[in-house]
């Protein structure tokens, strides 16, 4: 099978949200190339005794994802340079300029996976399905996940920063919704901390399935969780289903443009004084994502920081 391989001439800066305008759109198996020193971390889950050397960190960065070359893909295009074109007015994306290639068939969706290591949150263990436990960690909480090509090894900012807030929110045994739940990890957390029962939606119906899959690994019963493809904030049907005042907690780990159009239905969607949980928005969106939650009828309990990723915590007044 031939693929083509489109790439984005970026910066450091901007790769990783335009990571999320990539997945927002459904394009999955994303490649970042950047000449950013290595961490401590990131070279000790490498299986080869030198890390290549690097030229000096010129802030500049190329981010890739492969397409099927049998199909048609320039109204998809023309989405991702109407977005990086929106977003070059907060962000400074580099050139954008987007050049393709083809290449033949190649295990992008696997080849990840050799640097995705067993880490800690917490009192939270997560680890891919292929890893083993070790002593040191046998009785911390422990969560599996096979993300397939849906994001969310749980590794990423905005992900750390909402389990963070569920281990600190979560009382008794509420029930969560999770909004844009991706391969289920949120969702899993809950139910590790204690929540009687959660309810998902994602987008893109591979993220169901990756969920569904994720919560029977962790050998979490079908009578715990539903899962429902769809847009929350126009499907009126799916809305029914997930309910109005039913949750104690709402997490929503999506990009900040959404959390904006989705504040009044996450509001809608909570119990009084439940609390909502969002993540994915990127440090010059914060006052925007503020301002939303304050207009739904939120009140702003506390804001944190990962790098340039941002979680507000709010409370339904």
């Amino acid at each position: 099978m031939k693929w083509d391989k489109y790439t984005i001439e970026t910066t450091t800066e901007a790769e990783d949200f335009i990571s999320a305008i990539l997945s927002e759109l459904e394009i999955d198996g994303v490649e970042i190339e950047n000449n950013v020193p290595l961490t401590e971390e990131e070279k000790g889950g490498m299986f080869i005794d030198f890390p290549p050397e690097l030229l000096p960190d010129d802030g500049k960065s190329r981010v890739s994802f492969y397409l099927d070359a049998q199909e048609d893909h320039t109204q998809l295009l023309a989405q991702v340079r109407a977005r990086l074109e929106d977003e070059r007015r907060f962000l400074d994306i580099g050139s954008g300029k987007i050049t393709v290639t083809q290449t033949e068939d190649v295990d992008w969706i696997n080849n990840w996976k050799k640097y995705f290591k067993p880490f800690t949150i917490g009192n939270i263990l997560i680890k891919p399905t292929w890893e083993q436990v070790s002593k040191e960690d046998a009785q911390k909480l422990l969560i599996e996940i096979d993300p397939g090509i849906s994001f969310g090894t749980g590794k990423h900012e905005t992900t750390q920063l909402c389990i963070r807030q569920l281990q600190k929110y979560m009382q008794g045994n509420p029930a969560v919704l999770d909004i844009g739940c991706g391969s289920g990890i949120l969702s899993i957390a809950a139910l590790r901390l204690g929540a009687s029962h959660v309810v998902g939606t994602d987008i893109d119906q591979i993220c169901i399935r990756s969920a569904q899959e994720n919560m029977e690994v962790n050998g979490l019963g079908t009578s715990l969780s539903d899962f429902y493809a769809g847009d929350l904030i126009t499907d009126a049907v799916l809305r029914e289903q997930v309910g109005s005042a039913s949750y104690e907690i709402v997490v929503a780990n999506i990009l900040a443009d959404v959390i904006v159009k989705m504040a009044s239905v996450a509001y809608q969607c909570l119990k009084q004084d439940g609390i909502l949980i969002s993540s994915g928005i990127i440090d010059f969106k914060e006052q925007e994502v503020k301002d939303a939650l304050i207009q739904a009828g939120f009140k702003i309990l506390e804001i944190n920081h990962m790098g340039e990723w941002v979680n507000i915590t709010a409370k339904k007044g």
